[in-house]
Parts: structure tokens; sequence; C-alpha cells
């Protein structure tokens, strides 16, 4: 690792703990669920999760091997839109934290970053 991608990874985590703090990491997630919910992809993963207990079998099946099997397909199928509009609103809030602090991260640090949900 760079120390350019070090310096970044660490700029990320500030914005990512500054997020978390703040509440607004929160918000941006219930947001995700609400567009998920409203533009079908949550029923496309129900339906998607009873096919695979169908082909393999319920006996077969655990809730790892399930996981396993269809997050794949999921992350796939979040529509572009969905994807678009959470990305800007990270880097609206990114801005927003460098504009109080020179520590935060600039847009450029954030155009393929992924914020992972745990």
């Amino acid at each position: 690792m760079t120390d350019m991608d070090k310096t970044n990874h660490r700029m990320l985590a500030i914005a990512k703990q500054n997020m978390v703090e703040s509440g607004e990491r929160d918000q941006l997630m219930q947001l995700l669920r609400t567009r998920l919910l409203e533009c079908g992809w949550r029923d496309q993963v129900v339906m998607e999760c009873k096919d695979v207990v169908r082909d393999v079998g319920v006996e077969n099946i655990t809730l790892d091997k399930l996981i396993a099997e269809v997050t794949p397909k999921a992350r796939q199928t979040v529509p572009d839109s969905v994807k678009r509009e959470l990305l800007q609103k990270i880097k609206n809030s990114i801005s927003n934290q460098s504009s109080l602090s020179s520590s935060a991260p600039s847009f450029s640090s954030v155009s393929s970053v992924s914020f992972n949900h745990n």
C-alpha cells in the first residue's frame, strides 16, 4: 500500500467515523432501505432466496450457504440510480466535513470507494 493509499484510507476512516457519530450513516442506511423497497429490489432478493432454497432443498441449505449464494446477485441488481443517489449523498457529506475540517477527504478520494455496511 502506497503512502497515498494509506492517507486516503485514513481519511475515509475519519469521514466514516464522523458519519457514524453524527447519525448520518444511519440516515443513509435508512434511505438505502427505502429506495430498495420502492424499486422492488427486496422482493427480487426474497424470490431469489426462495429459488435457491427450492433448488438446493430446505434440508440441505444453511443460512451461510444461502447468503453466499444470493449476495453476489443481490449486489449486482441494486439499481444504478440508487447507487448514484447514495454516492452523491456520501460525497456531499464528505464535502461538508472537509469544509469544517482539513482532515476530511476530498471528492476525488470517494469516487470509487465502497462503504461497507458493518
